[in-house]
């Protein structure tokens, strides 16, 4: 079995965002960059299937040079090999459009991504992938197993999960669930040491029509000071929430 995994190169959730060029563009000095939380619970699946199944695990991100240290790092992790879509990232259509083309290069049987990533919050990206090439698809996927062709899975609906049932090949937009967070692994030395060997291949993208693009970006309003009101002051409570709140 063939594996993909599609990996997103973010902030930290701890970094400090701040925006340049009359908020138009992300700036990046002094943020501290990982792999998508999301995309590292399928990563860890995807080794499950490489040690259990002898599955073959690809890693994917579509960026500049600079998203090389998150893909060493999935390597590190104990995939066999990374490809690197040689562009910036501009929006999702742009993204899964770059994916296919390289999922289409490598035959592969499984495309694991994260649901979306934790710096747009899009949720797009698998989505549309498994529409481009016509593969079958599961999102907020919480479990997966595969016995050949034959592919189970749960996912996460409004109350409760479902169970599915499908083939091969398939795209997947999983999250917490498709493995714990006890689970997720730190490369160690070894795996550090192994990873400066394993082949990082440099594709170019394939050029098509942007559909969309980004204007400005602009932070949440900062929040109001907080008030304080007496347990016994209910009156108090009530006028705040009526008049100046206004949520009753």
């Amino acid at each position: 079995m063939k594996i993909l995994v599609c990996i997103s190169h973010v902030p930290d959730t701890t970094s400090k965002i701040n925006f340049t060029d009359n908020d138009t563009k992300f700036d990046t000095n002094g943020v501290q960059f990982v792999i998508n939380p999301y995309d590292e619970f399928v990563l860890t699946r995807a080794m499950w299937f490489k040690e259990k199944q002898g599955a073959s695990v690809t890693v994917v991100n579509v960026g500049n040079a600079t998203t090389e240290p998150t893909l060493r790092k999935a390597l590190a992790i104990g995939a066999d090999d990374a490809i690197r879509v040689s562009t910036e990232a501009t929006d999702g259509f742009f993204v899964a459009k770059q994916l296919a083309e390289v999922a289409k290069n490598g035959s592969y049987d499984l495309i694991l991504a994260g649901k979306e990533s934790i710096d747009y919050n899009g949720g797009m990206v698998p989505g549309m992938l498994a529409s481009i090439l016509n593969y079958n698809f599961i999102n907020a996927c919480i479990s997966i197993e595969v016995d050949g062709t034959n592919v189970t899975a749960s996912r996460e609906i409004d109350g409760g999960k479902e169970s599915l049932s499908c083939s091969l090949p398939l795209v997947i937009g999983g999250q917490k669930g498709v493995v714990e967070e006890k689970d997720l692994r730190i490369p160690n030395m070894r795996g550090i040491m192994m990873a400066r060997k394993k082949p990082l291949t440099v594709v170019e993208p394939v050029s098509f029509d942007a559909t969309t693009s980004s204007t400005s970006f602009e932070k949440p309003a900062a929040k109001g000071a907080v008030k304080l009101v007496d347990a016994n002051n209910v009156g108090e409570l009530v006028d705040l929430l009526h008049n100046e709140a206004k949520v009753i």
